[in-house]
């Protein structure tokens, strides 16, 4: 459907709301551009009276006194522009800090289902290219363009008062320059839209091919992304230049036909002047007034342009934050228990992934957790292991049965209420550009520094720690790329040691790591696990052994339960897998 001709402001209205908290601000930048506005009509007038009262009337006393007097507005003029200009582009600063952290804080309350769907590096792109480009419209155009209307409008009386004859006729020329506004205008937003996708297309390709910058240059795939990217780059410019065309004859347009319209004002006012039905001072103030005219037609017409490309931004920063996350806090929450006991329930959970609607993670899935007890969750890939994390942090709600920690259910609880009572340790561990102490306080913000030294001691992290350049102090780069598997591991158990949450999540800790690492890691895990409810993803079942019980999952379902012994005499499924194990141990050892 093709947009109304005022669509593309329509668009950028619900995010006006954002200057709400500002009205003052915006109540000043507005009244000075009435202000400034009004005091250009007075000068067109001034114009007027220096023309026929001081210069063809022969009185330099007057043109004196006029010429003072027109010095005077312009001064005036001059401060009450800056006052309008510097109000106008605070405006537009404080408007796109307020839209980034809206944005960015929707973000991340959306669920992990919303980013199954999206690309990230697309979205970062709305977050920065979007929100700059309304920042141009918000912090100029947008204002500026308002203060030109008023100044047409204003003119445009102007021009009847000073000769009615000449206004009907620019009036006349009116449509025919305003025309191509609304005809080229919807192309010029259409294809801004089209640019801007492209744009988030080439950050998203970015973004994944620098996150995975080693595997790019492993693979000696360097030519192929570039290639990749130059193609996308080049998708880019092509829309841009399409765009720049369309808003070039746009502009070149009005122009041509606003100025044309004004040099035949001007000659058919000269003969009304020779004929006497004008003065010369008229004429003057006429063209002044016809020249503002033309000058805020063009304005306009280019600030149209730049509303269009707003529109596009601002309507898929809209489609964000319309976004609802899956995963929200019911209207009255339960409280959880203080102090957490750590018990942990999943009740006939059935649970289908929103991207995999037709295959089942979990199907009749029941497990109960005692406080205190250990519980390694073992099968082959695919056996639903990780989805039953994913609903314990609550990323997702089953479609059927109930998930409860110490009685309540998951979703009678905030979200964030709830997943304060887990720790994460994951097969790879984030660790984020920051100091050691930071990523480990990551889990507890307020914790002291003595705290973490102790839960960095318990993890085993001092004796690498200490060796760094600033010791804890050390900043570890953007995903720890200065340290090893097995001490990025050990900060990520620190982490979880100073959270000091009642349930633990072992996602394959120590599946990556060497035999000397893994050791290390185990000794760290000992001391996470004491007194603390724990559930263990492991393939490497030489790690689960000592569990408490041990869940055989297949296909979703759980297949058996029990100890390392009882279920090897099983000679099940899971018999099978540590023989398989073991065996291929035993053949890797030397001899």
């Amino acid at each position: 459907m093709t947009p109304a001709p005022g669509a593309g402001l329509a668009r950028l209205l619900p995010l006006l709301r954002l200057l709400a908290p500002h009205r003052a601000r915006v109540a000043v930048a507005f009244a000075a551009m009435l202000v400034s506005a009004g005091m250009v009509l007075v000068i067109g007038e001034g114009l007027k009276r220096v023309i026929d009262e001081g210069f063809a009337g022969g009185r330099a006393d007057l043109l004196d006194a006029w010429v003072a007097a027109l010095a005077g507005l312009v001064a005036v003029l001059g401060a009450v522009t800056w006052l309008r200009v510097f109000n106008v582009y605070w405006i537009g600063a404080r408007f796109t800090a307020d839209l980034r952290a809206k944005v960015y804080a929707h973000l991340l309350r959306l669920s992990p289902a919303f980013f199954e769907g999206a690309r990230t590096g697309e979205v970062v792109s709305r977050l920065t290219a979007d929100v700059t480009l309304l920042e141009t419209v918000m912090g100029g155009t947008l204002l500026y363009a308002l203060r030109m209307a008023f100044t047409l409008a204003g003119c445009a009386a102007m021009l009847l008062l000073t000769s009615a004859k000449l206004a009907l006729l620019a009036a006349a020329c009116l449509p025919v320059v305003v025309l191509p506004i609304g005809v080229l205008g919807r192309r010029v937003r259409k294809l801004s839209r089209e640019a801007q996708d492209r744009v988030a297309a080439a950050s998203a390709h970015v973004d994944e091919s620098l996150h995975e910058i080693r595997t790019v240059q492993a693979y000696a795939h360097e030519g192929r992304d570039e290639g990749a990217f130059r193609a996308l780059a080049e998708a880019v410019f092509a829309t841009s230049v399409r765009r720049a065309s369309t808003l070039a004859l746009l502009i070149a347009a009005v122009i041509v036909l606003a100025f044309g319209a004004v040099g035949l004002l001007l000659w058919v006012g000269a003969r009304d002047v020779m004929a006497g039905r004008l003065t010369a001072g008229s004429l003057t103030a006429f063209i002044f007034y016809a020249v503002i005219v033309a000058n805020a037609t063009f304005v306009l017409a280019e600030a149209w342009g730049e509303i269009q490309r707003a529109a596009g931004a601002s309507g898929r920063l809209l489609d964000i934050l319309a976004t609802e996350p899956t995963i929200a806090a019911p209207a009255s929450p339960v409280a959880m228990p203080s102090p957490a006991a750590g018990r942990v329930a999943l009740e006939g959970v059935a649970f289908r992934y929103p991207s995999r609607p037709a295959t089942a993670a979990l199907d009749g899935f029941s497990l109960a957790v005692s406080p205190g007890e250990v519980v390694a969750l073992v099968g082959p890939s695919g056996a639903g292991k990780s989805t039953v994390f994913q609903l314990l942090l609550r990323f997702y709600d089953p479609q059927a049965g109930a998930v409860t920690l110490d009685g309540v259910d998951a979703r009678a609880a905030d979200p964030r209420e709830w997943r304060r009572r887990f720790a994460l340790v994951p097969q790879e561990p984030v660790i984020f550009a920051a100091s050691l102490a930071d990523n480990v306080r990551y889990g507890r913000p307020e914790a002291t520094d003595a705290e973490v030294r102790e839960a960095c001691r318990l993890a085993y992290c001092l004796e690498f720690a200490e060796r760094l350049p600033e010791g804890l102090a050390t900043a570890l780069g953007e995903r720890g790329v200065k340290l090893s598997g097995g001490q990025r591991q050990r900060i990520a158990i620190a982490r979880a040691i100073l959270a000091g949450r009642a349930v633990l999540l072992l996602d394959e800790a120590t599946s990556a790591l060497d035999a000397e690492s893994e050791r290390t890691v185990q000794l760290a895990l000992a001391g996470l696990v004491r007194g603390r409810t724990t559930l263990v993803i492991a393939h490497r079942l030489a790690t689960v052994k000592s569990a408490d019980r041990i869940v055989v999952m297949d296909h979703g379902r759980i297949v058996a339960t029990g100890t390392h012994e009882s279920l090897v005499r099983e000679d099940g499924l899971y018999a099978r897998l540590a023989a398989l194990q073991f065996a291929a141990t035993a053949d890797a050892s030397p001899r």
